[in-house]
């Protein structure tokens, strides 16, 4: 007997008051990758204009605000909320045995706190935009003729979203399990999503308050950041990196669960060191609180700060490495499968570990000293959050959609639009480290001559990332309505996304399962 998808319910209104956590996983979805291609043509269009020294296509001021735009709605839209509050909505329930979250209501309610909050942000854009760069950074943004207040508001209400749904995620995981299932049988996606809902709830509100006190010095004239009004700037940047350093791992480690689910399903392999990874999510949501200074290491800090803040800097590469060693030990003598989403999986942990040993070199004083605010910065920033978290976003998403939508995609165009992304990031970025060891500093409209041949290396790569990514998103729409219909479980793994039918159907689960085994029991009889 057929049972009804999720899907099944047509009509606008039907999906603008769902409470299914599933239909609310995919309007974050749609929603944030539409942000992506924003943030993506902007991107594509700041590489253009430095392809060549001097003025290229557009003049110093549009510049400053379309390098601005980028940054804000690659951070704020795009890369916080699109994994945790689309796939994790999506999938924590299921994969922990439940029908919905603990508070439905609430997470329909947060999708549209998210979207009032992306709305005012594209009102500040059509009314002039903002040039203050993603970070705000006072006195400048006080005085910026821009429209910072509208953006900072659209932050503010954005950041309510992000709270409530680490809230929701929180019980969930702690209320919902199905029975038998301990925490130490939990997916690793699990975990990730669980120690980013962790930073979500107690990191955001400092943003919230900063962005408000904001608002304030610029609307009502109060002192908090401006010398001229008795404030102090350099509290600004303590406020706003005491919550951009951890909301990093709110970005980055549920890509990292994403590749702990992957790799051992494509390597038909137990994951290798399931507690150590486990915990190596919660170790790195608790340093993420304590390692800030780094990012003001010339902003008259006291020496002994910068030496304790270099040494929690090095302190979080310790399980990081944990969870890359413990995927590689997974991998060997594997029956590896090169489909897809192993090969964003493998790219994510390439990139990755490119990102974070050059974030090594950020933590070191005297380095830091030289690279502070060049394009070494720039690439070391972008291995992490495009090489890392947007890798095993694509990871993710491919080895997902089948389950998400019933239907399978072209393996070979897959295959395709990964070689032109990873070829292109690397293209794009990898020069960049060294524009920045030569002293490029970034954020700048214009540049000498002598680095004129890196940054067209780089131009160039940008194109190569976007031919990449508009295979995949048209063999993906494409397989919507022309793909093959994909089976309740097309890679044969064990976790219990892939025990339900492909849609899965309104309330997930027919029965709630009993859970008597791990989630990753390869090669372990039965």
């Amino acid at each position: 007997m057929a049972h009804a998808s999720y899907l099944d319910k047509k009509g606008l209104w039907s999906w603008l008051s769902t409470v299914d956590h599933k239909r609310i996983g995919l309007m974050y979805f749609w929603t944030s990758m539409g942000f992506f291609a924003i943030g993506g043509i902007l991107a594509l269009l700041v590489r253009l204009e430095l392809m060549f020294p001097g003025q290229t296509i557009i003049d110093p001021n549009l510049y400053n605000k379309m390098f601005t735009l980028h940054g804000a709605i690659m951070v704020f839209m795009f890369i916080i909320p699109i994994i945790p509050a689309a796939l994790g909505n999506f999938f924590l329930p299921i994969l922990i045995g439940a029908k919905d979250v603990a508070f439905p209501r609430l997470n329909l309610a947060s999708y549209y706190i998210f979207v009032t909050g992306a709305a005012l942000a594209v009102i500040a854009i059509l009314n002039g935009g903002v040039d203050t760069g993603w970070t705000f950074y006072t006195p400048y943004s006080i005085r910026s003729a821009t429209s910072v207040v509208l953006t900072s508001l659209g932050v503010f209400i954005m950041g309510f979203s992000s709270i409530l749904t680490g809230l929701n995620f929180i019980v969930t995981v702690h209320k919902l399990r199905a029975p038998g299932m301990t925490y130490f049988s939990m997916p690793l996606f699990v975990w990730a999503i669980y120690a980013t809902a962790i930073i979500q709830v107690l990191a955001t509100p400092v943003i919230g308050i900063t962005t408000l006190l904001l608002v304030m010095e610029r609307v009502l004239g109060i002192g908090f950041f401006d010398p001229k009004l008795g404030g102090d700037p350099v509290l600004f940047q303590h406020f706003f990196w005491f919550y951009s350093h951890p909301a990093v791992y709110i970005m980055i480690l549920p890509g990292m669960g994403i590749v702990s689910e992957v790799i051992p399903v494509f390597a038909r392999k137990h994951i290798f060191g399931y507690k150590a990874i486990a915990y190596s999510s919660l170790a790195i949501a608790f340093i993420s609180f304590i390692v800030w200074g780094h990012h003001m290491f010339v902003s008259s800090q006291s020496p002994l700060a910068n030496f304790l803040f270099s040494i929690l800097t090095m302190l979080v590469a310790v399980p990081t490495a944990i969870k890359v060693f413990n995927w590689t030990a997974t991998l060997y003598k594997g029956s590896i499968q090169l489909a897809t989403p192993m090969l964003y999986a493998l790219a994510f942990i390439f990139l990755f570990t490119i990102g974070g040993l050059t974030g090594l070199f950020l933590a070191a004083l005297s380095v830091d000293v030289h690279l502070h605010d060049t394009y070494f910065v720039v690439a070391h920033f972008h291995y992490v959050m495009m090489g890392g978290t947007v890798m095993g976003l694509l990871a993710g998403i491919h080895y997902w959609w089948p389950k998400v939508f019933g239907k399978m995609y072209p393996e070979k165009l897959g295959k395709l639009a990964w070689g032109f992304i990873f070829l292109g990031f690397n293209m794009t970025f990898l020069p960049q480290f060294y524009l920045g060891k030569m002293g490029m500093p970034r954020r700048y409209h214009d540049y000498p001559v002598e680095y004129a041949s890196l940054n067209f290396v780089s131009t160039v790569g940008s194109w190569s990332l976007g031919i990449g990514f508009a295979i995949m998103f048209s063999y993906l729409i494409w397989s919507l309505y022309r793909g093959k219909a994909a089976s309740a479980n097309p890679w044969n793994g064990k976790t219990l996304e892939w025990q339900i039918p492909s849609p899965p159907t309104e309330h997930n689960f027919e029965e709630t399962p009993v859970i008597t085994a791990g989630p990753y029991e390869y090669g372990v009889r039965t």
